[in-house]
């Protein structure tokens, strides 16, 4: 979709400030996911975490209504120009921010917990993904804002084995004799984790995706 992003940032002061906003809405998410796993995950007491949390999504869910306004403005007063790219932005603007939601979500886990996480038994089910998943918002990054191709194509790759491993551990919950509070909050965070998985992958590959496939790069690529 972006041969070379850079060339569509010359002379365009209207891509060139929505990409930088865009950019912003990834980091706003990257840090809440970062914040809320500080707190579910690793015990980090964060008696602000909620504060924070909604701070960062209060300004996601501007920054996108600020990108969808100045798209609809540049295609009224310019209604041949660019218009691919604003179909792109207009479709990964709400993944963005179902990013940040899905945060807030994970944020809610932290609340149903009866008691704190038991760290062996999430190391067993999740094995490291909450690591792997912030590697996935700096690789979607990467990929969606230099036109990175071959990182677009990995991410599907990324998102289908998160994905499958979600999936193998809502079996595993179900087959379980672990507590009913324990099995609830885990299969949550499973799958708050596959969703921000496909938001991520969704994003990356609008760069290789014609419009009319955004979000099906599985189908595109059978």
């Amino acid at each position: 979709m972006f041969k070379n992003i850079s060339s569509f940032l010359k002379g365009s002061n209207f891509l060139n400030t929505t990409l930088s906003e865009f950019k912003e809405m990834l980091d706003h998410a990257e840090e809440m996911f970062s914040q809320v796993c500080r707190t579910l995950i690793h015990g980090k007491e964060n008696p602000d975490l909620r504060k924070d949390l909604y701070e960062h999504d209060k300004k996601i869910n501007c920054l996108e209504k600020d990108i969808r306004k100045r798209i609809v403005e540049h295609l009224v007063l310019q209604p041949t120009v660019d218009v691919s790219t604003c179909l792109v932005l207009m479709s990964v603007v709400k993944d963005a921010e179902r990013l940040g939601d899905y945060c807030k979500n994970l944020y809610e886990v932290t609340e149903l917990f009866e008691k704190p996480l038991n760290k062996e038994k999430f190391e067993e089910l999740f094995n490291g993904m909450e690591s792997e998943l912030t590697e996935f918002f700096k690789e979607t990054k990467k990929a969606f804002m230099e036109s990175d191709e071959k990182i677009a194509a990995h991410s599907w790759e990324q998102k289908s084995k998160i994905s499958h491993r979600c999936d193998a551990i809502f079996e595993t919950l179900a087959k379980s004799d672990i507590s009913t509070n324990e099995a609830v909050c885990f299969t949550l965070m499973a799958r708050h984790f596959k969703r921000l998985s496909s938001h991520l992958s969704n994003i990356s590959t609008s760069v290789i995706l014609p419009v009319d496939e955004l979000d099906y790069y599985d189908e595109k690529r059978a």
